[in-house]
């Protein structure tokens, strides 16, 4: 698979054709189908890993805690304590979802290591490949929405309409449209950060490969490290940059309270 192959849009996997003679537009184009592609059909897939290893893990639990019930344990204890430093008493609100984001951040990112590799020297192709879906931009568009969504309503709610528009006319109030614009910003340089980590290390190890088709010691240290350790980087960049928007809208609140 070539660059140019590479950076086109996720092809579709499913396609539910509208009624006919229903039809609606976005932004100009006319969609009379309802597509599933690939990074829609991946993002299926590692909530359903994460929903089946819950439950699995959480099925018999003991009091006292035995084999991989230590390590969940040790899990949400950070996640617990993580949430108290943040977010204070707004911990329990604002925990599972910054808990779940990273573990399907993390899943996902990392999920293309499960995926066949192709060996040019020996035309080797794969039956299939697996793509990460943050390598979409569509996706982390819409964590981003989703993560400024919650800042907003957050805030708003910790805050009260009046406090919260005080706060935008703060310090002074020419620095309303300023304000504003953080709302704009801050979810594109979250849904754009991790799209763009994520397409780079795709690229880099296109080019590793046809450099040394045969998966030598240099291209699998590569997609160790991109599909392992900067998948676990940028799930955490991502996530903490979360909490960060999230308690700052809290602090915010509690300060003015």
């Amino acid at each position: 698979m070539d660059i140019k192959t590479a950076l086109t849009s996720f092809t579709p996997f499913i396609t539910i054709p509208f009624p006919e003679g229903f039809s609606f537009s976005v932004f100009g184009s006319e969609v009379t189908a309802l597509v599933i592609n690939e990074s829609i059909l991946v993002s299926w897939v590692v909530m359903a890993i994460l929903i089946i290893a819950s439950l699995i893990l959480t099925r018999t639990l003991r009091q006292i805690p035995r084999g991989p019930q230590v390590f969940l344990e040790a899990a949400v204890d950070f996640l617990n304590t993580f949430a108290q430093e943040h977010f204070g008493s707004r911990a329990k609100v604002y925990g599972p979802y910054i808990g779940t984001l990273f573990l399907f951040l993390f899943l996902a990112n990392i999920i293309p290591a499960l995926s066949p590799v192709a060996i040019s020297a020996l035309h080797i192709e794969p039956p299939f490949t697996i793509k990460p879906p943050t390598r979409d931009l569509n996706v982390t568009a819409a964590l981003a929405l989703l993560t400024i969504l919650i800042v907003l309503i957050g805030g708003l709610r910790a805050q009260g309409l009046r406090c919260w528009g005080k706060r935008l006319l703060s310090p002074i109030p020419m620095m309303l449209p300023f304000n504003l614009l953080e709302y704009l910003i801050r979810p594109l340089s979250l849904c754009l950060r991790l799209f763009g980590n994520m397409l780079g290390g795709y690229i880099i190890m296109l080019l590793v490969e046809g450099a040394l088709p045969i998966p030598l010691v240099v291209p699998a240290f590569l997609s160790l490290y991109f599909d392992l350790f900067d998948g676990l980087i940028q799930a955490v960049v991502f996530t903490f940059l979360t909490s960060l928007f999230i308690a700052e809208a809290v602090a915010e609140a509690e300060h003015t309270a």
